[in-house]
């Protein structure tokens, strides 16, 4: 006979760690995308309504944040310390935005979902007095 655990709620870090994985926020298996950056209505696994997000263009600009901190600096380092042609740096660092920009989008939107899913803001509140009423 196997003895159940009293579960704990996910912690919000848990909740954002689905979103970042592209995981429904509310079970963390189902998909939070139909497309690269389109979500899902509701999730497939746990019927969740996800239509209510309002992520708009938060993640471009979180994204845009992080890369020009992330990026600029080491240009500027490789600028000072070897100073190559212009199209070297074309050559190394357009592509290498390029890459990591599509990499961390629906990542970061995934995590603005869940954060907004986690919070009950715009039309998850419902969600959220579900979640609240079911924890120990």
């Amino acid at each position: 006979m196997r003895m159940e655990t009293p579960r704990t709620p996910p912690t919000l870090m848990h909740d954002l760690a689905r979103g970042w994985r592209g995981k429904c926020p509310a079970c963390g298996t189902g998909s939070l995308f139909t497309k690269y950056l389109k979500v899902a209505p509701t999730c497939r696994v746990c019927g969740e309504d996800l239509h209510h997000h309002r992520a708009d263009d938060f993640p471009a600009y979180i994204v845009i944040l992080l890369l020009g901190h992330i990026l600029v600096p080491l240009v500027i380092e490789v600028e000072l310390n070897f100073s190559p042609p212009m199209w070297v740096h074309l050559v190394l660092w357009f592509p290498l935005t390029v890459l990591l920009t599509l990499l961390l989008l629906p990542r970061v939107k995934g995590t603005i979902v869940a954060l907004q899913w986690r919070m009950g803001m715009h039309g998850f509140a419902a969600a959220k007095k579900r979640r609240l009423a079911s924890a120990p």
